[in-house]
């Protein structure tokens, strides 16, 4: 009898939980609409101009800076650089154009959103959307998104990008192949002792409805252990190979532009050691800086980063997982 009133009182607890939360939702709706109003155009909008800015550098500017990155910084995010440069050559353009397109009909609905804001039909001098409930607020939006949306636009955009995602994670799986396979060679020998002596200590200590979720979560905790375990491995790899990458084409492009201003006389590079030298020199100094960074992006920096961190953990979880 006392079980029954203790699961009674435990789903009330999670119904009430569950309401508050609904609420909180419908509260914070209209804030965060026009929060987001403001912030992604600002995003689309400035993203665009650094980008065509960045294109207008010279070449060898752009080589250097491509150089600086995966040197310094390519172990860092092993599997989002991988990733890019799978894209280079599996549809970097498709890619491109639906990304382009989404942020063509976000910034056309946004604006459309903003026009809806000002409207006052009932001519009171009050806009509509200030006198209406949270839950005819978000409606009147939803309906104003299905109205002005393109779908055949946003449909062709989604498919063309996930067609690129497809070709880009049979790319990966193929390189990663030795790492996956340590991640998965790494969680079956973690399974069997997990579940010989934790597993009845955690099933002890659980509800016996819920048992049959240990094992399940027990696995993917032997899971994400296995992947931490193999993808560091693999990302010091990746970092030593990525800063020799990046040195030589910081040095290449070094050479270049102190040719262009007269301070270099090397007609021919295969006659000369500076490239070598100063690739060296560059590759040391990249793997060295993500050696003392722990091949982890430190505090403020993963705050700012923190999209390319979900990207980074989203494709190993993928790869790994699909394999």
């Amino acid at each position: 009898m006392a079980t029954e009133s203790t699961k009674q009182n435990q789903k009330l607890l999670a119904i009430e939980k569950i309401s508050a939360a609904a609420e909180f939702l419908r509260a914070a709706g209209k804030p965060l609409v026009q929060f987001l109003s403001f912030v992604i155009p600002l995003l689309l909008i400035n993203g665009r101009r650094v980008r065509d800015a960045y294109y207008k550098l010279p070449n060898n500017m752009l080589q250097f800076h491509l150089g600086f990155v995966f040197c310094f910084f390519g172990g860092l995010y092993p599997v989002l650089f991988a990733a890019v440069q799978a894209a280079e050559f599996g549809g970097r353009e498709t890619l491109r154009a639906a990304a382009k397109d989404l942020g063509d009909e976000t910034l056309r609905i946004i604006e459309e959103s903003k026009k809806d804001d000002e409207i006052d039909d009932n001519k009171d001098g009050i806009a509509d959307v200030k006198q209406i409930t949270d839950t005819e607020y978000r409606n009147r939006k939803i309906q104003l998104v299905m109205k002005k949306m393109d779908p055949e636009k946003i449909d062709r955009a989604i498919q063309s990008m996930y067609s690129v995602w497809l070709s880009v994670a049979a790319v990966l799986t193929i390189e990663f192949a030795r790492t996956i396979s340590s991640a998965l060679s790494i969680a079956e020998f973690l399974k069997n002792p997990v579940n010989r002596w934790v597993a009845p200590l955690v099933q002890m200590a659980v509800p016996q409805e819920y048992n049959r979720w240990v094992p399940v979560i027990l696995g993917w905790m032997c899971k994400s252990v296995a992947m931490s375990i193999a993808w560091y491995i693999q990302t010091i790899r990746s970092a030593f190979a990525s800063a020799l990458a990046g040195g030589l084409l910081m040095s290449k492009s070094t050479i270049h532009m102190l040719e262009k201003r007269g301070l270099v006389q090397a007609k021919d590079h295969s006659e000369t050691y500076l490239d070598e030298i100063l690739s060296y020199i560059f590759a040391a100094c990249g793997f060295y800086f993500q050696f003392k960074l722990g091949f982890d992006v430190p505090y403020p920096f993963n705050l700012i980063l923190f999209p390319f961190e979900i990207a980074e953990y989203y494709i190993r979880w993928s790869i790994t997982s699909s394999s």
